[in-house]
Order: structure tokens, then sequence, then C-alpha cells
């Protein structure tokens, strides 16, 4: 059958970028092979899941373009996809697992264990539960049982190895010695993490299980149970960590992690689903710059890393300038709208007449801009009549009479030029210079200022031509002489 594949966050927190890249390492095998992406919700920790939450991790997984399959408001036929809706589906196997003699009840309280653990780690230093409820008589755990005696199920881990192939990091084995017979249901009757992944991955018939390097402890436990059932065991893919820039493994203090954090900042999910895809992952030579399709295209188990990722985020940054620069005009104003709605720049002429003027800004900024916000924070004084001066370019270069005259001189030069378009403002301003015997800086230097209260700004002549000819000639005539 096709490769089915899962990505099972918990909704203790939005979607963050580690889960983001294990799930689009996922969602990228399965559309290589054609195979299905599942999406379920890890959410039985009652107290820290919330709606909220999950609603978090759909966003995040939407923007990014992650589709799934089968899941949450997708549906499918190994529905529900909440593992808080399945708790009797959980139970059922435990109790399989007893019937089966490869699980049985355990009586002891924290309390107990607690104590023997202390006392056996205070005398012999490492401890695993001593198996103390493995040989109870089987009338007595009845007896018990039937007083309502509160216990949790612990499954018996037999002799010997247990091992399996990892496709990144190959064949990986524990002793079983070094494994303790581990609870799989709790007293209170929900499931511990190793049952309730299990059974979910053998519901949802899973393939292949691809997820951090963190779980590899808690694979011999999964084959183990998958085996006691009778059930094939998945292939199993290790993903290496991310770590911050200090190597670090990353978390809040390495800046924004969750993904529609990202999507705030001004990012494209194109870069960073090309960023992530490279966190770890190789296609065999120097390619950087992937869309989707290319990314499938290339995408196999055996290219990703067994070293730990780095997330760089000037390296992000550069991905993120990559991806503007290869989209349309037209798509950047789609989605620069909401920006300049919310800073108060959007006019209803974008959506008309003033659209070309959008668009030639647009392409304009392109070349410069890393973010998305750059496209509505980067020239504000062409959105709006007033202009915020920085008083050190001031300073440099409108700073005397001569300044004065020279700008008010350039204004009605430029009066009669015709057309107002950069290329002939470029010759009228080097005509001018030439005319009065000056270097061309001291003349574009100073209009600059003028024109956008700044020392630094995109290419001079393109902004007059976007600011057009009544408000140049009014800004060079208006500038702030010192």
């Amino acid at each position: 059958m096709p490769p089915r594949v899962r990505f099972a966050p918990s909704p203790t927190g939005y979607l963050h970028v580690g889960g983001a890249r294990t799930a689009l390492f996922n969602w990228l095998h399965a559309r290589q092979t054609g195979g299905a992406f599942i999406l379920r919700i890890e959410d039985t920790d009652v107290e820290r899941s919330s709606d909220e939450m999950v609603q978090g991790i759909l966003d995040g997984m939407r923007w990014l373009g992650l589709d799934w399959d089968e899941g949450p408001e997708v549906g499918g036929p190994h529905a529900p996809y909440f593992q808080s809706q399945r708790l009797d589906r959980y139970r059922a196997i435990a109790h399989e697992l007893l019937a089966t003699g490869r699980a049985y009840r355990c009586f002891c309280s924290p309390d107990e264990i607690t104590a023997r653990r202390a006392r056996v780690e205070a005398e012999q230093g490492g401890w695993k539960y001593d198996r103390a409820c493995a040989a109870l008589a089987e009338a007595d755990i009845r007896a018990r049982v039937d007083a309502g005696a509160p216990h949790a199920i612990r499954f018996l881990v037999p002799d010997g190895t247990t091992g399996f192939d990892d496709t990144v990091h190959g064949r990986i084995a524990f002793a079983n010695a070094d494994i303790e017979d581990f609870v799989v249901l709790r007293s209170d009757g929900h499931p511990t993490y190793h049952l309730s992944v299990v059974a979910d991955d053998v519901d949802m018939e899973v393939t292949h299980v691809v997820r951090g390097d963190d779980h590899i402890s808690n694979t011999p436990k999964h084959v183990l149970i998958f085996e006691a059932l009778g059930r094939p065991v998945p292939a199993f893919a290790h993903v290496p960590l991310i770590l911050g820039t200090d190597k670090k493994r990353l978390s809040k203090r390495h800046g924004a992690t969750s993904v529609m954090e990202y999507a705030r900042q001004g990012f494209l999910p194109e870069a960073l689903f090309n960023f992530l895809a490279l966190l770890g992952w190789s296609p065999g030579n120097d390619r950087e710059i992937f869309d989707k399709g290319d990314l499938v295209e290339a995408f196999s188990l055996g290219g990703i890393s067994g070293g730990n990722a780095v997330f760089n985020p000037e390296k992000l940054e550069w991905f993120n300038q990559q991806h503007i620069q290869r989209l349309p005009a037209e798509e950047l104003a789609r989605r620069i709208e909401p920006l300049l709605r919310e800073r108060g720049r959007w006019r209803d002429g974008f959506d008309a007449g003033d659209r070309p003027w959008l668009l030639a800004l647009i392409e304009l900024l392109k070349p410069r801009a890393k973010r998305l916000h750059d496209f509505a924070d980067e020239t504000p004084y062409l959105f709006s009549s007033d202009r915020v001066f920085d008083a050190q370019a001031v300073a440099k270069h409108l700073h005397g009479e001569d300044a004065r005259a020279t700008l008010a001189a350039l204004a009605d030069a430029l009066r009669s030029v015709d057309p107002f378009e950069r290329t002939v403002l470029d010759a009228a301003v080097r005509a001018f210079a030439a005319d009065r015997g000056l270097k061309v800086g001291a003349v574009v230097h100073p209009a600059r200022v003028a024109l956008t209260g700044r020392a630094v700004s995109p290419g001079l002549f393109e902004i007059m031509e976007l600011l057009g000819r009544d408000r140049t000639l009014e800004r060079l005539r208006s500038a702030p002489i010192t």
C-alpha cells in the first residue's frame, strides 16, 4: 500500500518550528510517494490542551501549505482524530495486552514506588520498577479489582533485545534489561503516550513514523507494543533536533519559534517552508532555493542528516528576500494589503486607478525588501504628505543658503520636465548639476533628504516619479534648511 504518515502534535502550545519541520518532512514524503498525510491531535493532557491551541496548530499548518488527507475538519476512514475521543479504544487495547499476558495490573501507589526507588537508589544506584505486582496470584488480583482498588496496567517487557532499522541512523538496538515494565494505562483510566501513539498508528495503518530524535528512547517500547499486538512495525526515521545559533535546543529565548509569529513578522510561507526543509535534509547538491513542487520532487527520507540542524535567523531572512523577489508585484500587493490597512496607508484607489502606482512602488522596493513589512514601513513618506526628518541628515545635507538656493533652483528646473519619469528626471538632474558646476552628489543628497527626510532611500529618481511633479516640487521648496 502507499505510505501512510502522520503528524501528531499536542495542543499544549502553538505550532512551533520543530513541530512544523517534522510535519513538513512527513508531508513531503507523502506527496513524493503518493501516500497519505494524517493529522491527529494528541490532546489527552486535558489540563494543558485547549481549543485555541488546536486552532493555532491548524492555522499554522494551513499557512505553511501543509494540507492533510485525514484529520480534523477533513475527516477520514479512521476518525476520530482527537485522542480525547478515543479513550475507550486505548482501554480496550490495554485489556487486550492483559488477556494475552503481555501486561499486568500494578496496584503499587505512587508513594510506595517513590519510597522503594529512594531506598534502592540510596543503596545501589539505578532503579527500575521491581515487578512487585507481576507475580500476584490471579485470585488476589481479582479480589483487589472487585474491591475497586486503584491500579495501573504495565507492559511486561520480555527478555532479549529490541531493535529497529532507522532510515536516518541505521540499526538501533536496546537491551530489554534496561527497559522497565512501563505503564500503558494509568490508574485514572487514561493511556500513557506509549499506548495511545501505538494504538493510533495501528488503527490508522501508519507505515512510516517520521519524528524527532528525542523519541528514539521511546521507540523500543513502541516496537514491543506493536509486536505484542501482532501488528506490523512501521518504518522509523528520527530527524535531528533544531538548535539555536548557540548550539542549544531551540526555544523562545532564540526569538520567535511559533510558526504564526513568523507570519506576523512578515515572513512568506514559501520562505519558511524552503528554509525548514533544508534544516536537517539535503537534496544532495548545493541548491538552496526551492518551491514546494521542487521539494516534493527532490525529497527522500534518505537525504535526512543525522546531525543536529542550526536555525539561523539571518539565513531565514535571506530565504525570505529571495522568495519575495520571485513573487509578481500583483501577488505581493495582495499579501501586503492587510499591512497597509493596519498602518492606515491603504487607499481605495489601490484597487482601481492607483493600482499601477502601488505596483511600481512594490517593484522599486522588491530588491531591498527582507520582509513584507518593508513594503509598508520603509517608505512612509510616499504614502503621506508628512515627512519625519532625520536630524543628522538635515544637519549634513540641508545646511546653509547654498542648499536652499540649490533646491529652489532644482524645483524650477524640474517644473518643465516632461514626462515626469525616472530616466528623464535622471538626465535633467545631471544636466542641472553640470550647468551649475556642481557634482551630482551635491544635488542628489540634499534632494533626497528634502523628499524623504532621510539620507538613505531607494533610487531618488524613482522616488520623484512616485511622488509626482507637484509633491516633488513642493517638498524641494519646503525643505527645512538649517
